[in-house]
């Protein structure tokens, strides 16, 4: 349950959230046109309107989720399963960063699912690096905004310069619209994530006190 402090704080995050699977709907769907593909093929339409939203929806906005890794696997795949393969697409940093960020994320995912099953005589090895898991996480998280945001400098580029989108079209004004939100969104969820909870009572009784775990439970000293 949230305190009166983090409550405006989770609010603006799920406003944030919302606004950007907001726009970035009505940049894929009302702006198809777009997103046409050279070879002027439905199904690469379709492909091409689903990785922005499941890159962006499925994958940022519910990275917290279990089902983010498949949303994220299916984005990857809706833009490298062309005829072109895997090699033709790989060549921007837009591309390399997705990857690395789809690895890191698996990593995490596999790690967690594993040290779940652990028993409890190995919990302080959980303890010692769960830093770094979080330091991984949020790291990954903040690939991932990254990734979007330069997929999105890509698109609009290629928009502009060979599409004839003019810088000041409603278009244009909907794609930065996007970055500016995700780039907010992150700074929330970030700023959520690094903040200090709320200490234990028994915490602020003895503010010099340890915790130890064991005969498989957590004990003060």
């Amino acid at each position: 349950m949230a305190t009166v402090s983090s409550l405006p704080l989770l609010i603006f995050a799920r406003i944030s959230a919302l606004t950007v699977a907001f726009l970035v709907l009505i940049w894929a769907l009302v702006f198809q046109t777009s997103f046409l593909p050279l070879s002027s093929s439905h199904e690469d339409l379709i492909y091409a309107v689903l990785h922005p939203l499941f890159m962006v929806i499925g994958f940022i906005l519910v990275s917290g989720e279990g089902m983010a890794l498949a949303c994220g696997v299916f984005g990857v795949w809706t833009k490298f399963h062309g005829k072109k393969g895997i090699v033709a697409n790989f060549y921007s940093l837009h591309s390399w960063m997705g990857l690395i960020c789809l690895f890191f994320f698996s990593a995490q995912w596999v790690v967690g699912f594993m040290s779940f099953w652990h028993r409890g005589e190995v919990r302080t090895i959980r303890v010692r690096v769960l830093p770094w898991h979080v330091f991984l996480g949020l790291y990954t998280y903040g690939l991932a905004v990254a990734t979007a945001e330069t997929g999105l400098l890509e698109k609009l580029t290629l928009l502009q310069t060979k599409r004839n989108v003019l810088r000041h079209s409603s278009e244009s004004l909907v794609v930065n619209s996007l970055g500016l939100g995700l780039a907010l969104l992150s700074g929330i969820v970030i700023l959520a994530a690094i903040s200090p909870k709320y200490h234990s009572h028994h915490y602020h009784q003895n503010p010099k006190s340890k915790f130890i775990y064991s005969d498989g439970k957590w004990v003060s000293s």
